[in-house]
């Protein structure tokens, strides 16, 4: 009797402490490789001025750079997922660590332009991507039971890893130089990440037998991606987290650009500065939802918690908006706007793999990630430019609250029933 047929009769053979212990340490490893890869996107900001000095170029020039990161991170993904399904996720996500290590290394030797493109967006970008989707994929795979919460956790690390590194590289930077501390850091990120992807290991099938899909409608089979990517479902799903990505991303890119025109990033909250004091709130509780809601959906189900969370978000972007011009509330608020909006890093991928299954699930996820490499580009230039045709935040932010609750809507009131049809009659 497989791990499905246990779940709709609801009796599951308690899973051996031993293994129990091992999936533990599993969720472990997956967080110390999200955490090493973390800083090349949020320690990025404190690399732009003596990039830029060390350079002789502007700032628009030098955050292509930035671009080319997630964007290869991102479309490059089922690529990556599906060498990690056909040789290991050991092996892929050992490579996958070195390369996020060695870009900051063969960045500290850049002296031109194409250069640091090359190195730290381009190496940087693939390997970045390796490791979020392999091990993203691999953690919903041993935990069958928890997946919104498991995927939460690894995805969390990868939110809130730069915390940990942040004030180090500051430290670094001041005192070494831009280049020493590449090169520095580098070397700790790639020995940290593969020393950790050594004890990767792909689920026994016992485990799938014993653990059975908490609260939440499982696939009957396991979808090739061929296959998924015929299923409306599929698409529904990639509209779905294109429309969150583009909110999220669009404060997460702007979010200095409007508080500045707002005239609240250097007014003093708490003895702080509002700005970076919103950006470190803002770092926690994107990466407390993670895990938060993931479990949350484990209990309460996937559309449920969909709808809350992003009607969530919805509603603090209104209220940041309407009070932009206080800065307590701009501060609060910021948190409040990204604890709504990190969980669809928990979310989307546990929702995938309920309903595709859990053998291709890391290509079937490199797909679906796609979609936030498409929800960059409406969230950072083409925000950017409909700001500057509009002059005003008014519209961009419009735009940002209608895909949120756009999004709620979809959740509960389409994706709930098809994804109820598509496994009623694949069962």
């Amino acid at each position: 009797m497989n791990s499905r047929t246990h779940a709709l009769n609801g009796a599951a053979t308690p899973v051996a402490p031993s293994l129990a212990r091992t999936r533990w340490f599993q969720l472990a490893l997956g967080l110390v490789c999200m955490m090493t890869i973390s800083s090349p996107q949020y320690v990025w900001t404190l690399m732009t001025k003596p990039l830029a000095a060390k350079l002789g170029i502007a700032l628009p020039e030098l955050q292509v750079t930035f671009s080319i990161l997630v964007l290869l991170q991102a479309f490059f993904s089922p690529f990556q997922g599906a060498l990690i399904d056909r040789f290991g996720p050991r092996l892929l996500i050992s490579i996958g660590t070195l390369l996020a290590g060695v870009s900051w290394v063969l960045a500290s030797y850049a002296q031109s332009t194409p250069m640091l493109y090359l190195t730290y967006g381009g190496v940087g970008g693939l390997g970045t991507g390796i490791v979020y989707v392999g091990v993203v994929g691999l953690m919903v795979r041993w935990f069958p039971d928890r997946r919104g919460f498991a995927a939460g956790a690894v995805a969390a690390g990868y939110g809130m890893g730069a915390i940990v590194t942040t004030f180090p590289i500051a430290a670094s930077l001041a005192s070494r130089g831009v280049e020493s501390t590449l090169w520095l850091f580098g070397i700790v990120f790639a020995a940290v990440g593969f020393i950790a992807s050594q004890g990767l290991r792909v689920p026994p099938a016992e485990l799938g037998a014993s653990l059975p899909a908490a609260h939440t409608s499982v696939a009957a089979r396991d979808y090739r991606p061929a296959e998924m990517l015929k299923q409306p479902l599929f698409w529904l799903m990639f509209v779905m987290m294109t429309m969150m990505a583009t909110s999220g991303l669009m404060v997460t890119s702007q979010m200095a650009t409007f508080a500045t025109d707002f005239g609240v990033s250097k007014v003093m909250v708490f003895g702080l500065a509002a700005l970076p004091l919103a950006l470190t709130i803002d770092r926690f509780t994107n990466g407390l939802t993670r895990p938060l809601f993931g479990w949350v959906s484990d209990r309460l189900g996937r559309e449920n918690t969909m709808g809350f969370a992003f009607a969530l978000e919805g509603i603090a972007m209104t209220l940041w908006l309407l009070t932009r011009d206080n800065a307590v509330l701009f501060v609060l608020l910021s948190g409040l706007v990204f604890f709504g909006w990190g969980e669809i890093f928990s979310l989307f991928p546990s929702t995938l793999t309920d309903t595709f299954g859990t053998r291709y699930a890391t290509a079937n996820y490199g797909w679906l990630y796609i979609s936030f490499g498409v929800g960059s580009v409406f969230g950072g230039p083409l925000a950017a430019l409909l700001h500057q045709h509009t002059g005003s935040w008014t519209p961009v932010f419009a735009c940002a609250i209608a895909l949120d609750l756009g999004t709620a809507a979809l959740a509960m009131f389409v994706l709930k029933t098809a994804r109820r049809r598509f496994l009623a009659v694949a069962h």
